[in-house]
């Protein structure tokens, strides 16, 4: 092995040695020999300048202020080429908290229309048969106050504050309906329609819904005539000129007019909704009460449910059965207001006897 002593340091003369009469290493000498010194890399200083870093001053806008008061002033900026300028601020002023609340509207009745006005009645007035009214124990016009009287002056304000409440079109238009028939469905829609009559501010028209047995003309002892299915199932005839008028002050009559195979499907078409806009919208003083079929017994029922905004379903007291009303209930629901009425009841738990008041007992 080499001696430690004979290994050239650095720095040392390659052809000189290593000052002890050595000569340099042989990377030495032939750097001597060829001249490689030209290859050599360049010196490595100890220290290196710092190069000099750009700094660019901070850009400040004036904002608006909500108060007016001046802003401070700011330097301007210096433009430099290698600094972009900031985007503008939008600032938006910040209102008081009371000006972003929502401004109360005051309560009114909301007018709904489909491009027509109210449509006015103004069909031939026909008599009513009052002798006959008094023969099926309905509510006479001109008649003193009884107990059943008073009875459907209950029913009636009751609705006629549902309707006033929703204050939309479908809540004007009443069903009047009862699970089976001989329930009593015809003699309380007639005597709430005249109730609803004496209203010194509006009006009612009756519709006969009940297209396979109508029974409203024979009922008020008016003519027959064309009526609510002539109407649904032709389109170039107007609704309000089929409507019949009585001597009963505020009291319209629309038949139930001829008899098909298809009212059902009549009634499920578009036509019908028509039809009963132009019955009640844009007319809101007028009630609109329809005389339908049994619900469990013919299906116009449940076909008119959707059409309107309330519902009287008739219970018979000494008839009627649980399940017989929760199926026609049933067939109701698309109804969203259900009432029950119930008919024929001669017990009262409270005690109470409509009419005595008056010196009518019943």
């Amino acid at each position: 092995m080499t001696e430690h002593t004979k290994i050239p340091l650095p720095g040392e003369d390659p052809e000189k040695g290593n000052g002890n009469g050595q000569p340099g290493s042989l990377f030495e000498r032939a750097s001597g020999t060829f001249g490689f010194d030209a290859y050599r890399a360049a010196p490595v200083p100890k220290e290196l300048a710092e190069a000099p870093m750009k700094r660019a001053k901070k850009v400040v806008r004036k904002a608006e202020r909500i108060d007016d008061a001046p802003a401070p002033q700011m330097d301007a900026p210096v433009a430099r080429e290698d600094v972009q300028p900031a985007p503008p601020v939008d600032v938006q002023p910040v209102l008081p908290v009371e000006a972003t609340m929502p401004v109360p509207v005051p309560p009114g009745e909301m007018m709904l229309s489909k491009g027509f006005d109210a449509i006015s009645f103004s069909g031939a007035t026909h008599k009513v048969d009052r002798k006959h009214l008094r023969e099926q124990g309905l509510i006479v016009p001109e008649g003193g106050v009884t107990g059943l009287l008073e009875e459907f002056r209950i029913v009636k304000r009751q609705i006629l504050s549902s309707a006033r409440n929703a204050g939309t079109a479908a809540s004007r238009r009443v069903l009047v309906c009862s699970p089976l028939p001989g329930e009593g469905k015809t003699f309380c829609a007639t005597n709430l329609a005249i109730s609803m009559a004496h209203e010194r501010d509006g009006e009612v028209l009756l519709v006969d819904a009940d297209f396979a047995k109508p029974s409203i003309l024979s009922v008020l002892g008016l003519p027959k005539g064309p009526g609510f299915m002539d109407a649904l199932a032709d389109p170039s005839i107007k609704v309000e000129e089929l409507v019949m008028g009585t001597d009963i002050p505020g009291l319209w009559v629309l038949p139930a007019g001829n008899q098909t195979n298809a009212d059902a499907e009549y009634l499920a078409s578009t036509r019908t909704g028509e039809v009963l806009d132009r019955l009640t919208m844009g007319a809101p003083h007028r009630m609109v009460i329809f005389d339908s079929a049994p619900a469990l017994a013919a299906s116009p029922a449940a076909e008119l449910a959707k059409h309107v905004g309330q519902a009287l379903l008739i219970a018979r007291a000494d008839r009627t059965g649980q399940n017989a009303l929760e199926d026609a209930y049933q067939l109701l629901s698309a109804c969203p207001d259900i009432k029950l009425l119930l008919n024929a009841a001669h017990f009262s738990p409270s005690g109470r006897r409509f009419g005595s008041y008056y010196g009518y007992e019943g």
